[in-house]
């Protein structure tokens, strides 16, 4: 204390130097400005008249009002040279103070800082209140003048509105009602208690509303942007809102992605909180309490992110696959994709598929030959229950290996060993999964066998099949096919198997068998330069209906055509190439067939379904000649 006041005291003797200073040059300066002034005015201007009575009888204090007051004139006219009166005597007074030096904050001795954790406390005080300001902007400018547009009718429905903001004005309330005022409070009572554990601690959970949000998050900037393409005056009041200052010349894109950031940035801001405080800290048990806490609900908030992205990149391969009926389900799980070669033994070859692996299915895929709403075609399908998978050494196809299930077994090759690394170990995670989900049921239906309490079964899927559950006082209940066989040891039959397959689930040699005509054909495309090969049937349990096959030993069509109602026309030969069409309002579909003969019986056969005619049974039986072409 004492080398303090010894330092304040030569300090003030500093500034005592230069007000001694400063005063000589004034009053030197004064004299002779005072000297010109007179010379000046002797020589150009009248007598003045004598002062009056009440200028020459000036109170003391009034005199040095006056004084002080020609000061600063002089000050001003010197064009604030040095350091004014003023300012020093200012400067002296706050040395003379005892608190000249304390930082601010009560309870403080002189030449002490804040703590740490006290300055992250108000740190997450301040941020709270700015993160108050975003959500007031989003909540009550946007989504208020929005909603109040929405209903005139004039801009977009009120539903869309609400989608966009999903549950902004709870999260809004919740801070600006609840988490806010607690911890303002808080920091206001700091010295008496100096702690924010229990506070954060106490509110926490109400977060997880955060999970809603955070899932509609990217909907809603698409809603945003396809909307403001749609309707003009939407776009238009959005326009106007981000003029505003308050916006400071953000999107509300930009704005709206507050939310997504404030929890990981709760969990930064109590990390460093938890590691400033002292070992002896009263918070630090609430305070590490509270920090777990807001890691789970983090967790919590990227869970509702991974589910939402997982659902997104479901949904865009099941686009890519055609949205087929008996694939799509959103319960599935994609493990891995890519592309891969099949090995043909027989042809001693390889050929370009391309794989989708999903928890409980392999697909097996090709290019479709006429890329419609979809980009690939399933040519097989494989159940991961009972799937084997093993690498083979193979010197004229390196990184070869088979995949073993119940409907086939593939010999595939991957480009390198590090890909073969990958797909193996693909396979034999999903295989893993499989199996312990088939333990745990198979755990589940012995609890039921016995007292123990058991869960109950649930099937993801509708189905014919019926079992007693004893769980339910062995009643029948609806369960899958899986559970119906292992319930009741009972085979399904094949007729009840196949019930739910698709149009396009037949196979290209059994339909073949029993046709009224099939072969090779070639459908060109719409400038007739080009086109994909493909096996062309026409069942005669579906005589008018035209089967496209990419090959004769298929399992399913990739796509057909009703042949009713079309015109088949002929078309003159050019370059040995033997061209017909069929057509119909605008659709026009253009065939190359191998020779002359195979092209006029694909057109009589064509013809006669196109206008509705089934052949005889006893017709059906006898065989064509243009039947064995291939």
């Amino acid at each position: 204390m004492e080398g303090e006041e010894d330092h304040q005291q030569s300090v003030v003797k500093l500034v005592a130097v230069f007000e001694e200073h400063c005063r000589d040059s004034k009053f030197a300066w004064r004299e002779k400005q005072a000297l010109h002034s007179q010379t000046t005015a002797a020589g150009k201007q009248p007598q003045q008249l004598p002062a009056s009575p009440a200028c020459q009888s000036l109170s003391p204090r009034a005199a040095g009002l006056q004084g002080e007051q020609e000061q600063e004139e002089d000050e001003e006219q010197r064009g604030q040279r040095g350091l004014s009166f003023k300012c020093l005597r200012s400067l002296r007074h706050k040395i003379r103070e005892d608190n000249w030096r304390r930082p601010q904050g009560p309870g403080l001795e002189p030449g002490r800082e804040e703590p740490e954790e006290k300055k992250i406390a108000l740190e997450l005080l301040e941020t709270e209140q700015a993160y108050v300001n975003h959500l007031y902007l989003l909540d009550q400018v946007f989504y208020t003048e929005l909603m109040k547009e929405a209903k005139t009718g004039k801009t977009v429905p009120e539903e869309v509105v609400k989608m966009i903001f999903s549950n902004i004005s709870s999260i809004y309330q919740f801070h600006s009602e609840f988490f806010l005022p607690e911890l303002r409070k808080r920091m206001e009572d700091w010295n008496c208690n100096p702690r924010i554990g229990d506070v954060i601690q106490k509110l926490a959970p109400f977060l997880k509303m955060y999970g809603e949000y955070v899932k509609n998050f990217d909907k809603a900037v698409e809603l945003i942007t396809a909307w403001s393409e749609k309707s003009p005056p939407f776009q238009e009041l959005i326009a106007d809102i981000q003029k505003r200052k308050v916006c400071a010349n953000l999107t509300l894109q930009h704005h709206m992605l507050e939310p997504v950031q404030r929890i990981p940035r709760y969990e930064l801001l109590l990390k460093d909180y938890v590691r400033k405080l002292p070992p002896e800290s009263p918070d630090r048990g609430d305070a590490q309490k509270a920090l777990e806490m807001i890691f789970m609900v983090a967790k919590h908030s990227n869970a509702a992110i991974a589910e939402m992205e997982r659902l997104q990149n479901l949904w865009g391969v099941y686009q890519r696959l055609g949205l087929e009926d008996d694939i799509v389900d959103p319960s599935n799980q994609l493990i891995k994709e890519g592309p891969i070669q099949k090995v043909s033994t027989r042809n001693n070859s390889t050929s370009e598929k391309y794989l989708f692996l999903f928890n409980n299915m392999l697909l097996y895929c090709v290019p479709k030959v006429i890329q419609v709403g979809a980009e690939f075609q399933v040519r097989l399908r494989m159940d991961v229950d009972g799937m084997k998978v093993w690498e083979l050494k193979d010197t004229q196809f390196p990184h070869t290996f088979l995949v073993s299930g119940k409907q086939r077994t593939l010999q595939l090759q991957a480009r390198s060993g590090e890909e073969l690394d990958a797909w193996i170990k693909a396979f034999q995670d999903a295989i893993d999964r499989k199996e312990k989900r088939s333990e745990t049921f198979k755990a589940a239906v012995q609890g039921l066998e016995t007292d123990t309490p058991a869960l109950k079964v649930v099937c993801a899927r509708c189905s014919d099949h019926r079992a007693e559950l004893q769980y339910d006082g062995n009643r029948l209940n609806r369960v899958c096919q899986e559970c119906y066989i292992f319930l009741t040891g009972h085979t399904v039959l094949e007729g009840r198997e196949g019930k739910h397959k698709g149009i396009l689930e037949k196979g290209a040699a059994e339909v073949s068998s029993r046709s009224l005509l099939c072969s090779s054909l070639q459908l060109l495309d719409k400038n007739g330069k080009g086109g994909t090969r493909g096996w062309f049937v026409i069942p005669q349990d579906d005589p008018l209906v035209l089967y496209i096959y990419a090959a004769p030993q298929d399992m399913r069509a990739h796509t057909s055509i009703p042949l009713l109602g079309y015109e088949v026309k002929d078309l003159p030969q050019s370059d040995s190439r033997h061209l017909f069409q069929l057509a119909q309002s605008g659709q026009v579909y253009t065939f190359l067939a191998d020779t002359e003969e195979l092209k006029r019986c694909w057109m009589r056969a064509m013809a006669r379904s196109a206008a509705g005619i089934t052949p005889p049974e006893d017709e059906e039986e006898d065989a064509d000649p243009c039947d064995k072409a291939e």
